[in-house]
């Protein structure tokens, strides 16, 4: 049986004075095209997605102005909560959890799931084991365990 898809924003909200040109920028579109009800803006004024609600359709991924809204497979709970491609200095500059394409997740993940292009981690949902290698090696806590098994959910 496979998992129910659902959207997820990659943005931790950890920008400091709005300085991430990658990040949610709190305009609330994804909020009024979601027919659930399964979004809202958080205290940090980052979108949040509710999966138990969400009903995977992706008008929110295709409303997005910074398209980081992706629909995720339920399968998978290891996801990288960072868009930001600038290079390891201006990204720990600009998100105090961005992720700094350092390639840690890359040299711990057993299945080759973990790659970095463009300075940022990306994990293939077909390849991952789930293992957590990578969220728990992440220097930045920009690779994330949506089950907080692992790492932390907030």
């Amino acid at each position: 049986m496979m998992e129910k898809r659902f959207a997820l924003v990659a943005c931790n909200g950890g920008c400091r004075n709005e300085s991430c040109a990658y990040g949610c920028l709190g305009c609330g579109v994804c909020v009024s095209v979601c027919p659930a009800e399964a979004i809202a803006l958080n205290e940090s004024g980052v979108a949040e997605v509710d999966e138990t609600r969400c009903l995977g359709c992706g008008a929110c991924a295709d409303a997005c102005p910074q398209e980081i809204i992706r629909l995720h497979e339920g399968a998978n709970p290891i996801v990288v909560m960072c868009s930001n491609r600038d290079p390891g200095k201006a990204a720990r500059a600009a998100c105090e959890v961005s992720c700094i394409g350092c390639g840690i997740c890359e040299k711990v993940c057993p299945s080759g799931a973990a790659k970095v292009t463009d300075n940022l981690s990306a994990i293939d949902e077909e390849l991952c084991l789930s293992c957590g290698m990578c969220a728990v090696k992440c220097p930045r806590y920009a690779i994330r365990d949506l089950r907080g098994v692992l790492t932390s959910r907030s």
